[in-house]
């Protein structure tokens, strides 16, 4: 008998419960709410994104004008490029590392880091740095600190530099000769990273996502930072590079639909 009752006990509650239409529906609409994906997109994105025609191809500036009209959010976004290009980045001579001096500058304030000693460390410090240092602020790297945007090393600072490897690599901070970010005079390289000269790169899938400005410059401005941008591209063209060089290239602000551009048209102008 004690026996019988402990497995009545033991049977699940919902054995000896009585399922009335009531119950199954409301266990219906709960399963459903559980499962049920939230589709409906924000206000502002379904209006922006009625700007844009996703088939279509805009020439530069159009797709400008669009950009600056879908920048609606409560903060001044950044006008964006993003540049599939026809390259295999696991290749050599199939990257792209470079610099660009916009000519209105990214409107981003930028942080700048120093590696030098004596009248270098002087002149870096008259021009603007943010920070300057040698052993110091190796030491600092070391433990994991970046506090910079931009990483820039007189040639005596290299050597030292190796260790940091793997602080500065994965960050895209390491400096370069051919980023333009080691110089024998860190001064006038100070002046032109802080006037928005920028360093950018291919990534894994040989796209290049780049900023040109602020959504609250003029669209002149913005137009010819951008014409730039794609010129500075097309000009450090790696050997590697069999066919054409671009695939699509596409604008848009932080929160802004994509805007893709007419090749043709963006080529048009440096022809």
């Amino acid at each position: 008998m004690l026996r019988v009752l402990a497995l009545l006990c033991a049977a699940p509650t919902s054995a000896w419960m009585v399922a009335t239409p009531e119950l199954q529906l409301r266990a219906q609409q709960h399963a459903a709410q559980r499962h049920e994906v939230p589709l409906m997109a924000s206000r502002r994105k379904a209006a922006v994104d009625t700007l844009v025609d996703p088939g279509k191809l805009y020439e530069p500036a159009e797709a400008i004008a669009i950009l600056k009209k879908a920048a609606t959010a409560k903060f001044t976004e950044t006008a964006e490029l993003h540049g599939n290009l026809n390259l295999d980045p696991k290749y050599n001579d199939q990257q792209i590392r470079t610099t660009v001096s916009l000519p209105h500058g990214t409107g981003k304030s930028v942080r700048v880091a120093v590696l030098a000693e004596g009248a270098a460390a002087s002149a870096a410090l008259e021009a603007g740095a943010d920070i300057v240092g040698m052993n110091d602020l190796i030491e600092t790297i070391s433990s994991g600190v970046c506090d910079f945007d931009v990483l820039l090393a007189t040639p005596p600072a290299m050597p030292k530099l190796a260790k940091l490897g793997k602080v500065l690599g994965p960050k895209g901070l390491m400096p370069s000769p051919k980023a333009g970010t080691v110089s024998a005079n860190p001064g006038e390289a100070v002046k032109e990273f802080k006037a928005g000269k920028l360093e950018f790169r291919t990534d894994k899938q040989g796209i290049v996502h780049i900023p040109f400005g602020k959504t609250d410059f003029d669209e002149q401005k913005l137009l010819e930072n951008l014409l730039m941008l794609t010129q500075t591209i097309d000009k450090n063209r790696p050997t590697g590079c069999k066919g054409k060089l671009w695939n699509t290239a596409t604008v848009s602000s932080t929160m802004g639909p994509g805007i893709k551009l007419d090749l043709n048209a963006l080529k048009a102008p440096a022809a």
